[in-house]
Formats: C-alpha cells, sequence, structure tokens
C-alpha cells in the first residue's frame, strides 16, 4: 500500500530555497575557491575576498528575510557587480552566473526585473572577460557564449517556472475562496439547523407543558360548569383545579421564555414528582391509578424526562382511551431506569399512530440515549414503555 510522504521530506519552497543554496555554494562558491588554491597573491585573494562578499551577503539575505536593511534589491546589485568583477579577475566566470540565475528570479517581484537583472549580470561576465582578453582579444570566447546561453535558457525557464507558479497562486487562491464559501455556507446551515432545532423542542414543550395543561383547564371548566347546580362542592374543587392548573401553565410559560430557571419542574425524587402528577390526574378525571413507585435515583434530565412521558401518556389517556383504570410502575435496572404505563382502554393500532406527543416522547428519550417502547391493539388498552439508561453524573 502506497505511503503518504511524511511532512519533513515533503518538498515545499523553503526546502528548496535550502537546495539552491547548497547547490549555490558547490558548484558555484567552491570550484572558483579551488581553482585559485594555487594561484599567485594578487589573484588568489581579491578572487577569496569577493567570493566570501558574495556568500556573506546571500547568506544574510536568506537568514533575515524580514529585515529592513538586508533588502533583495541591494543583494541583486552586488551580485551583479561581483559577477563582472569575478569574470575579470578569473577571465570568466559563466559557471558561477549560471548557478547564480535563480537568485534574480527568486529575489524579484516580477519577472521583468529579473530578466533585467539578469541581463545586466549577462552583461557584467562579458564585459569582465572582454577587458580580461582585451579589445584586441577575442570576443567569442567559449565564457561568453556559455554565459549568452545560460541567460536565454535561464529567462526561458523562469518565465516558465514563474508561470506556474504563479497558475498554482492562483489555483491555490480560488481553493482559498471556495473553502471561504463552503465555511459560510457551513455556518449558516449550522445556524439554520440550530435554529430549526429549537423550534422542535420549544413545540415539543408547549405541547407537553402548556398544551396538555390548557386541555386539562378545557375539560375542568366544562365539567364544574355542568355541576354548579347538582354538586356544588365538587364544582368548586375543580374550579381550584383550573386555578392550579393555570398557575403551573403560567410558571412553564415563564420557563419556555426564559424568564425562570429551566427544567420548570420542582426539586424533589422522581417518585415524588411523580405521584404528584398522578393524583393530580385521579382528582381532575376521576380515572383510578395504582401506582408502584419506589425511590429510584436518577439526574434531573432523567426525572424530567420520565415525567413529561407521564404526562404525555396520561393525557392520551383521557383525550382518546377512555379508560377506567390506569397503572404506573418505575422500575430501576442495572442498565437504566424503566417507566411503565399501562390502561384498560379501548386501545389503538400503534404502527398507524403518528401523533406529535409520541413522536416528542420518542425524542426528548433519544436525547438522554433512552427509547420509548408503545404495545397496543384495538379492544385491549395500551402500554407505553420509557427506557432512559444510568449515567455517571450526579444523582439527585
Amino acid at each position: 500500500m502506497k505511503q503518504r510522504p511524511q511532512s519533513g521530506t515533503e518538498l515545499t519552497v523553503p526546502s528548496l530555497h535550502r537546495w539552491n543554496a547548497v547547490l549555490w555554494v558547490l558548484l558555484g562558491v567552491v570550484p572558483p575557491a579551488l581553482a585559485v588554491a594555487d594561484a599567485p597573491g594578487a589573484t588568489r585573494f581579491p578572487v577569496l575576498a569577493l567570493l566570501a562578499v558574495l556568500a556573506l551577503s546571500y547568506g544574510a539575505v536568506g537568514l533575515f528575510p524580514g529585515s529592513p536593511v538586508l533588502r533583495h534589491r541591494p543583494y541583486l546589485y552586488v551580485l551583479v557587480v561581483g559577477l563582472g568583477a569575478m569574470s575579470y579577475l578569473l577571465d570568466g566566470s559563466a559557471a558561477l552566473f549560471v548557478v547564480t540565475l535563480p537568485h534574480f528570479w527568486i529575489y524579484t517581484a516580477s519577472a521583468r526585473a529579473a530578466i533585467a537583472l539578469s541581463g545586466l549580470a549577462a552583461a557584467g561576465v562579458v564585459a569582465g572577460n572582454v577587458v580580461r582578453q582585451g579589445w584586441d582579444g577575442e570576443f567569442f570566447t567559449g565564457n561568453v557564449i556559455f554565459t549568452l546561453i545560460g541567460y536565454a535558457a535561464g529567462v526561458l525557464i523562469g518565465l516558465v517556472v514563474r508561470h506556474i507558479s504563479e497558475d498554482a497562486d492562483e489555483r491555490a487562491r480560488r481553493l482559498r475562496a471556495e473553502l471561504e464559501d463552503a465555511r459560510l455556507r457551513l455556518v449558516e446551515a449550522h445556524q439554520r439547523q440550530g435554529a430549526a432545532d429549537e423550534r422542535e423542542r420549544l413545540a415539543r414543550e408547549i405541547h407537553d407543558t402548556l398544551a396538555q395543561g390548557f386541555a386539562s383547564i378545557v375539560v375542568l371548566a366544562e365539567a364544574a360548569r355542568s355541576g354548579l347546580e347538582d354538586d356544588p362542592g365538587r364544582a368548586a374543587r375543580q374550579l381550584l383545579a383550573i386555578e392550579n392548573t393555570a398557575r403551573e401553565n403560567l410558571a412553564e410559560a415563564r420557563v419556555l421564555v426564559g424568564a425562570a430557571p429551566r427544567g420548570g419542574v420542582a426539586a424533589g425524587s422522581v417518585a415524588d414528582t411523580l405521584r404528584r402528577t398522578l393524583d393530580r390526574f385521579t382528582e381532575d378525571t376521576g380515572i383510578g391509578v395504582t401506582a408502584h413507585l419506589p425511590d429510584v435515583a436518577c439526574d434531573q434530565q432523567t426525572r424530567i424526562a420520565l415525567l413529561r412521558c407521564t404526562q404525555e401518556s396520561l393525557a392520551n389517556v383521557r383525550k382518546h382511551a377512555g379508560a377506567s383504570a390506569v397503572e404506573v410502575v418505575l422500575t430501576a435496572q442495572a442498565y437504566g431506569v424503566e417507566l411503565e404505563i399501562t390502561d384498560d382502554g379501548r386501545g389503538f393500532v400503534a404502527e398507524d399512530s403518528h401523533g406529535f406527543g409520541l413522536h416528542g416522547m420518542r425524542e426528548r428519550l433519544a436525547e438522554l440515549g433512552g427509547d420509548l417502547t408503545v404495545t397496543s391493539s384495538v379492544g385491549d388498552g395500551t402500554r407505553v414503555l420509557a427506557m432512559v439508561p444510568t449515567t455517571t453524573d450526579g444523582q439527585d
């Protein structure tokens, strides 16, 4: 299987510059230095001094690229003068000129400047050779011809490389623009999804709290109105239940709009919370409830989820089941907490039910890693089983 190259071995612009520096020293600086090792002092010392100046200038520019003092353009002028002087001292320096050509393309911002400065350097090399040979000497020597060929090849290669580099930069610019556009679209999509999730959460909370409360108020009001003459005492209790339900709805509304702490459920054990809900259900509907509610430890989110499932299930019993009895069982299992709500009502075909209430219960439990199982058939009542897995968070 082919492996990707490690980051330390990938060819980058800085690594190419380092390789160019190595080749420039080995092929451009070292050969002239070795050539004058046995030369007379009048030739050896000026050549070595000039090579040292060129090497130090190149090193300073490479090591301090952002320095306001060591600028690229002065270094290139030093190269032009140095190459011309080297051509005079050594009777030609075409090899050093050819090896140095990349510097004119690396340290200039435009192809025109690179061509002009490298052409000036080529003219300096040719002029140094002519002055060394004398005006009576042969003009087209090997060094001159090699210099002119190197300059022409350098211009051609430089233009090609510059074009490739500019094309790559343009592709990179377009890619960055596309990536930025994709990032902005992704942010907008996340915002839209977040808004949609919040709307769904609010709809679920309203359905599980305010809508159920208002439905209860309507039922109690109808019952109280019909019993005002026949049973004033019962009607008074129903009016008190309407008042309490309205107060609870007001508290829930404040929670939904952020005017009260989130949760909307009084502190206490899950058994106490469910017991209060079941007592209110019996008081409002007259339907008998059998409850097995041991003191099960669970966190606040689990307690709220089980309460909402109980409220929704009891609301369905009141509106649709026509039941005479309800049984509620809370159980602590090794894998989590289970809540089972069973009624003896008319039942329904569970596979055909797609109501918002059941969907909301499933979504609420799924957020905690739990699930909801609804078993029912026509004439045989309904069984709702909610399971929430045990968490390692702090318990109530």
